[in-house]
């Protein structure tokens, strides 16, 4: 694991090692969507990861998708995720906040304007939502017309220069897990017949533009972009044209010269390979299922450059001291994922503090 522990670059940042913290949902912040009492904690007991990439965060009202999940374009949001990142920067650590707009992966009972979900077409997922009131069929959504989808990617970009107002060192774009913009990319939920569907080109355009707008705001050196092959999340098939549609739209995003490129990999490796021989920029790789022993594999064979965890490191803040250590790790409680309070998000020892209780 050697490799695992030297330095490297994303955009202007320099990174202590190869690891960072994936984005992971976690449900606590306030209800107008701005982040909770304890975020600030929960992000700083984790700042030895390096690299931090928040839970998803909504750029608009339409954008929301679960209850009590951050928003980023209201000053109140700025305020509170500025209390967040001025945490981290002085515990040695470095942050971007992830735009996530669910799309259909919504309820009006989740929203604050409890409007109907919007998507590429107006078709339902298929699957259930967790609301107020108990799980609930996600209803079918409103399609977006052209003037929608220009109203978003200005969402998209007013969201990125409030979280560079914010302190953030950039923003991830969340282009995967049957989310928005994946929902464009899906060949079953994108059946559009105009620019945004169709071919390969088309069903990637939106995806590209919001990128595009993202670095005219706040540059390249401070967007990411997260991508999951072949994910079924959300009701998503990519279809037969899948792998050529992430070559193609790998190319397309290198043309930009983003920060990095951050792929959710659930088993393609050949595809893989090839996005790895596409972007020359940092990639993130992070492999569903990895063995803990299998951690610095990717970055050993120069697959990739770093390597995000996420379930790891919610239960251990201490992740990296435990890895160096050779140090158990706490089990982590599914219980406690989503939404509550201290318990399952700002409570699990570091193994300093388990000495001490044993002291």
């Amino acid at each position: 694991m050697e490799k695992l522990w030297s330095k490297t670059k994303i955009g202007n940042i320099e990174l202590p090692h190869r690891l960072a913290m994936a984005p992971m949902t976690r449900s606590r912040a306030q209800e107008d969507g701005t982040p909770g009492e304890l975020a600030a904690l929960y992000y700083v007991q984790r700042a030895s990861l390096g690299l931090l990439i928040t839970e998803g965060a909504q750029p608009s009202d339409d954008g929301q998708g679960y209850l009590r999940t951050p928003g980023i374009y209201t000053e109140k949001h700025i305020e509170g995720w500025k209390k967040v990142t001025d945490a981290v920067h002085e515990a040695g650590g470095y942050i971007y906040i992830q735009l996530m707009h669910a799309g259909r992966i919504s309820h009006p009972d989740n929203t604050p304007h409890h409007r109907q979900p919007v998507a590429p077409s107006a078709i339902a997922p298929g699957v259930e939502t967790f609301t107020a009131t108990g799980m609930q069929d996600i209803p079918v959504p409103r399609e977006l017309s052209k003037e929608d989808i220009q109203a978003t990617i200005a969402d998209y970009r007013k969201a990125a220069a409030a979280a560079i107002a914010a302190g953030a060192d950039g923003v991830e774009i969340h282009g995967a897990n049957g989310y928005l913009i994946n929902q464009f990319i899906g060949e079953n939920s994108n059946t559009r017949t105009d620019e945004y569907g169709g071919s390969i080109e088309n069903r990637t355009r939106f995806a590209i533009e919001v990128a595009k707008a993202i670095v005219d705001e706040i540059g390249a050196e401070r967007t990411g972009f997260r991508i999951s092959p072949g994910t079924p999340l959300g009701g998503i098939q990519d279809g037969e044209q899948g792998p050529d549609l992430y070559r193609y739209l790998t190319q397309e995003l290198a043309k930009l010269n983003l920060a990095y490129l951050h792929i959710m990999h659930l088993g393609n490796e050949e595809l893989l390979q090839d996005i790895r021989s596409l972007w020359k920029n940092p990639l993130l790789v992070n492999r569903a299922g990895r063995a803990l022993e299998n951690l610095s594999v990717d970055i050993d064979s120069g697959l990739a450059d770093l390597t995000p965890i996420g379930v790891w490191s919610l239960a251990n803040p201490d992740f990296v001291e435990r890895l160096k250590a050779g140090a158990p790790l706490n089990e982590a409680d599914p219980a406690t994922f989503y939404g509550g309070e201290s318990k399952g998000y700002t409570d699990y020892p570091t193994l300093k503090e388990l000495e001490s209780q044993k002291g």
